[in-house]
C-alpha cells in the first residue's frame, strides 16, 4: 500500500516551488506509476497552489469514498483512514500555504503604498 496522494502532493509541491532533487522526483515517479490518473495526476502535474487545492479536494473525496465503502474488519481499514487523515492535514497546510502567499502579496501592496506617501512621486 502507498499514499500515493500524498506522494502527488510533493512532486506537486516540488512543480510549484520549484524545489526537491531530481531523484526525489523520480522517486515519486515510480512510486506513482500505473497511478497516475484523476486528482493523482493532478495534484502531481500542478503547477499552482490553486491546482493543488482543487486535486487534492478531488482526492479527498475519493479517498472518503474508499474508507466508507471498506468494512472496518479490513487489514488495509486503519491504514486507509490514517491515510485520509494525513491527506486532510496536508490540505490544510496548503491552505495555509495559500494564505501566507496572499498576505506576503497584501504586505508589499502596502508597503508600495506607503512609500509613495512618504515619497511622493510629481509627474
Amino acid at each position: 500500500m502507498s499514499c500515493h496522494e500524498i506522494e502527488a502532493l510533493r512532486l506537486g509541491l516540488m512543480n510549484v516551488f520549484g524545489v526537491g532533487d531530481e531523484s526525489a522526483r523520480e522517486h515519486a515517479e515510480k512510486e506513482l506509476e500505473g497511478h497516475l490518473d484523476g486528482p493523482i495526476e493532478g495534484l502531481a502535474n500542478a503547477a499552482t497552489l490553486a491546482e493543488l487545492q482543487r486535486h487534492l479536494d478531488a482526492a479527498l473525496v475519493d479517498l472518503e469514498e474508499e474508507v466508507a465503502s471498506m468494512d472496518a474488519d479490513d487489514p488495509a481499514y486503519d491504514y486507509t483512514r490514517g491515510r485520509l487523515l494525513e491527506v486532510r492535514n496536508a490540505e490544510r497546510a496548503v491552505k495555509r500555504l495559500h494564505d501566507q502567499g496572499a498576505s506576503i502579496v497584501d504586505g508589499l501592496g502596502e508597503a508600495h503604498d506607503t512609500l509613495h506617501e512618504t515619497f511622493p512621486v510629481e509627474e
